[in-house]
């Protein structure tokens, strides 16, 4: 039995909230022959999270708890699709409510902790979503070291992915191909505050095997004005039996944002080359500059570029009210029968926390979209997306 002079930090250190979200798309498709006029629903979720802290000693034990829950407020089979909702595979019938419950031990030795169970990381190879009513989630085993100051170093497998529209786990995969494990390894070193420099491999079993590296540089420029650079390179191979097909692909991205008191202008550009497209894993998002609101402009030999501007209404005397809108190009795309596609997108976002008050803290959340494809990619579109968040914590 554990004393409870070992339990007290366990208890005394944890914390617990919950995420709520309500989430409005309304996707307007432009084509003529498109097979859906429009995407419409509505739908509310809730996130709780509580995390331990560990036990006293050498060896500290903890555990932490995730619970997901979405509830269907508007939808309809014709309307449904937006990625908030999963609905049936014959019906199309929208889910009325569907959940996700996951733990997660972990075990903290000096400055490193293992994990054990339900993950979200946020590496190059492999970033959670989180982009809807409710975020994905891996399982699996992940080891964070920060033994050497400035060097944090990450390895793991994970076995099991949930959709952020799904209550069910599914093997790891890559499009239609799924895999027993993805391993991964790697790390990043911070040689003072301005510069970093990060390394990793990530292996999806019998489908591919990527490779990662990627520098961040803050340089003040003197009167305000501070230059930030990040460059990211990855190069994506087959392995083993490729299931997923042939995997071929390089991508070099990298973005150079100045920011000068409430604005911030940004320039992005993206490479692709090689046979395929760039490959991430199902569930996850692309770690790349151009991964937008609705497009991710990682097709097969896809080159494309990005401009953004954002403003920071408090200049003005409106703290907590920001805009941002950029314009995004892509290509040279290589896509079935397309050998030089096109595609761009337009977005801007408005937000908006409030200040004080019974409701501080509620955050109001619009955005629109404009999507077009040359040569039949995918669909056009048009797209609003309304978001209303707040966080309770509990403890």
């Amino acid at each position: 039995m554990v004393a409870p002079s070992a339990m007290a930090d366990f208890v005394d250190d944890s914390k617990a909230r919950i995420e709520m979200r309500n989430y409005y798309i309304n996707r307007d498709f432009r084509q003529v022959n498109a097979p859906q006029s429009k995407a419409e629903e509505w739908a509310q979720g809730f996130t709780a999270r509580i995390e331990s802290g560990y036990t006293d000693g050498t060896f500290g034990f903890g555990l932490d708890a995730l619970g997901e829950l979405g509830l269907k407020l508007d939808s309809s089979p014709d309307s449904r699709g937006t990625g908030l909702l999963p609905f049936g595979p014959t019906s199309h019938e929208p889910a009325d409510e569907y959940s996700e419950l996951g733990l997660t031990g972990k075990l903290r030795v000096s400055k490193s902790v293992l994990k054990l169970g339900t993950l979200q990381p946020l590496l190059p190879v492999v970033t959670y979503n989180d982009t809807r009513l409710l975020s994905s989630t891996f399982a699996g085993g992940l080891l964070t070291s920060q033994e050497i100051n400035g060097l944090t170093v990450n390895t793991g497998r994970l076995t099991k992915v949930n959709l952020r529209d799904s209550s069910n786990n599914q093997d790891v995969g890559y499009l239609a191909a799924s895999s027993d494990y993805f391993n991964f390894a790697g790390g990043s070193y911070a040689f003072n505050p301005q510069l970093s420099l990060s390394y990793y491999y990530g292996e999806l079993d019998q489908i591919y095997r990527q490779q990662f590296a990627g520098l961040v540089h803050t340089l003040p420029l003197g009167n305000g004005f501070n230059l930030r650079s990040d460059i990211r390179y990855f190069d994506s191979r087959g392995d083993g039996a490729e299931r997923a097909g042939r995997i071929d692909n390089r991508n070099f991205n990298s973005m150079f944002s100045v920011s000068h008191g409430a604005h911030k202008v940004s320039a992005a550009y993206q490479q692709l080359s090689g046979d395929s497209a760039f490959p991430f894993l199902n569930g996850g998002d692309p770690y790349v500059v151009n991964l937008v609101t609705f497009n991710t402009f990682t097709r097969a030999d896809e080159d494309s570029w990005q401009l953004r501007y954002d403003y920071d209404f408090v200049a003005l005397g409106v703290p907590g009210l920001t805009f941002m809108t950029r314009y995004t190009d892509g290509d040279h795309v290589k896509a079935g029968n397309v050998d030089n596609g096109r595609e761009w997108e337009r977005d801007t976002d408005i937000s908006y926390v409030i200040q004080s008050g019974v409701l501080k803290n509620v955050n109001f959340r619009w955005r629109n979209v404009t999507f077009r494809s040359g040569n039949g990619l995918t669909t056009d579109l048009d797209e609003n997306r309304l978001i209303v968040g707040y966080t309770l914590a509990l403890w």
